[in-house]
Order: C-alpha cells, then sequence, then structure tokens
C-alpha cells in the first residue's frame, strides 16, 4: 500500500514537470501576437487563478479561509516564488539564452536540497546526491553548453541563479504551508497572490487589447492557465505533501527534457548526440529516486510490522 502511494505520488511530480514543459506550445504561439514574457506571464495567473479559485468554492468554500499570521507563506508561494521568479528567469532568458537560463533555473534543486536538510531535517543520501548531479549534468547537455562557445555575464549568472533560488522557496514555502492547509488552499492562493504581485509588471490593458482583438489568443490563455499553471502546481503540491522535498525538486526536471523533446519534434530544433544524452541522464535520475522510493517503503512496512 505505501508503495503504491509513492508511485503515485512520484507520478503526480512528474506529470507536473511534463505540463510545465509543454508551455513552449503556448509561448510560442501567444508571443507571435506580440504578447512580451511578462506579459504572458500575467494573463496566465489570472486564467489560473480565476479557474481554480471557482473550482474550489464549488467544492468547498471553508478551503479559501486561512489566518493572517499564515500570509506570510501564500506571500512566499505567490509574490516570491512565482513573480519575482518569472522577473529574474525571463530576464536571463531574454538577455542571455535560453539554454543558458534553463541550466542556471535548475541549480534548484541544490538549494531545496540544503535548506530542506536544515529546516526539515531531511537527510541527504547518497541516492538524491547522485540523481542531483545526473539531473544537473542532463540539463547542461539538454541546453547544448558541452561543446558551445558562449560567455555568461556575472550579472547573467546573479539573475540565472537568483531564478533557481527562488524557483526552490516555492518548494520550501510550499512545504509549510502544507503543514497547516489543504493542497488546493496552498494552490488557490499561489495563483490568487501571483496575480496581485504580477499586475504592476505585467502591462495588463495593453495585452488586454491584444487578446480582443485576436479572439483565437483567449483559446492559448485559456490553455497555458489550465495545462501549463493549474494542473502542474496543483500535482506538484499535491506530490509535495507526500514525499522529501529534496525528491520533488529533482523529479521535476523532466520539465527541461520534455521542452527538449517538444523543441526537437515540434519546432524542429537541432538533434544531436549531447541531448540524448542529457535526456538519458535526466530519466536516469529519476529511476535511482524511484529505487530510493522502494527502499524506503520496505524499511517503513518493516518498521510498522
Amino acid at each position: 500500500m505505501i508503495g503504491k502511494k509513492s508511485a503515485i505520488s512520484t507520478m503526480s511530480v512528474i506529470s507536473a514537470g511534463v505540463l510545465w514543459g509543454v508551455i513552449s506550445l503556448f509561448i510560442k504561439n501567444m508571443s507571435a501576437y506580440g504578447l512580451d514574457a511578462m506579459q504572458i506571464a500575467t494573463l496566465r495567473l489570472i486564467v489560473a487563478a480565476v479557474v481554480f479559485t471557482v473550482f474550489v468554492l464549488l467544492k468547498d468554500p471553508k478551503l479559501l479561509k486561512f489566518k493572517l499570521k499564515d500570509i506570510w507563506m501564500f506571500l512566499g508561494t505567490g509574490v516570491v516564488s512565482v513573480v519575482l521568479f518569472n522577473m529574474t528567469y525571463f530576464y536571463t532568458m531574454i538577455h542571455s539564452q535560453a539554454s543558458v537560463a534553463v541550466v542556471l533555473l535548475y541549480t534548484s534543486p541544490v538549494f531545496v536540497m540544503i535548506i530542506s536538510a536544515f529546516v526539515f531535517k531531511e537527510r541527504i543520501t547518497v541516492q538524491k546526491i547522485v540523481a542531483l548531479v545526473m539531473t544537473f549534468l542532463g540539463c547542461v547537455f539538454v541546453a547544448g553548453i558541452v561543446g558551445g562557445e558562449m560567455t555568461v555575464s556575472p550579472f547573467i549568472m546573479f539573475t540565472g541563479i537568483s531564478a533557481g533560488f527562488l524557483y526552490a522557496l516555492y518548494t520550501i514555502f510550499g512545504r509549510f504551508a502544507l503543514e497547516k492547509y489543504d493542497t488546493a488552499t496552498v494552490t488557490a492562493y499561489t495563483f490568487i497572490f501571483g496575480v496581485i504581485g504580477s499586475i504592476p509588471f505585467g502591462r495588463v490593458l495593453p495585452a488586454a487589447k491584444i487578446v480582443f482583438a485576436n479572439p483565437e489568443l483567449i483559446l492559448y490563455c485559456i490553455g497555458i492557465g489550465i495545462v501549463s499553471t493549474v494542473l502542474p502546481y496543483f500535482f506538484y503540491t499535491w506530490g509535495l505533501e507526500r514525499m522529501e522535498s529534496g525528491k520533488a525538486a529533482i523529479l521535476v526536471a523532466v520539465e527541461p527534457l520534455v521542452g527538449a523533446v517538444i523543441g526537437m519534434t515540434v519546432f524542429h530544433e537541432t538533434r544531436n548526440v549531447t541531448k540524448i544524452i542529457g535526456i538519458v541522464l535526466i530519466v536516469g535520475a529519476i529511476v535511482v529516486l524511484n529505487l530510493n522510493f522502494k527502499k524506503q517503503a520496505c524499511l517503513e512496512k518493516t518498521e510498522e510490522e
């Protein structure tokens, strides 16, 4: 039974990474109409906040109750880990290369593992370290950095690593929130506070004019809001509640893998050996963690007996 629960939580987090990974399908189509990165991010959060809040109200309005003293948790997930993350990540992507941004972003599992060890007393195991190294190397290969000639300025390094740190903080703030609130509550307020924090930077009125002038954009807004926001954030938060933070942070790294596959198949980007090696490394990291889950499940079962 415990093994099944571990498998379901693992698949939940991996599903989140997959759904985040397909976001390029929406971004490329939306940007073609003249929307910039922050406008897309803001529209994405607005749709997600509306859809998920309505869902929670229909399911159980009591889930939207929280104590004012706990508002820092939702400011953490919504403003710090969504808005500030988007700003630093998009800046890095715009002013360098997407591959650089992706690799610097996936320093996040390192931050999660270190912070979780101190804050939540999670063990840093051999499996975690091996999976972490495989994940980072996989991102390096998938991004195409190996064999390429590129220079990164100190400021871009700073913004890129900051994006990784802020991305990691969703797992940390989320863990605190999940100790007191339901997955639906945490997800809903992540979107609500995310919208509040992003509106000053999102140039909403110009974005709305573009959307209403091109009705087909509404479908892309709904798609990015539900497929690549509501569902993955819910899946990740649900899975995070049922596993260690460090493991969740590594498992979700299927995101760049999916992005690379979409790039090669849908957008006809370059296919080469280094990308394949990267994909194999990331999949291998997930296998390593799953082996660890099975061992942990056996240990827990033995202790119960």
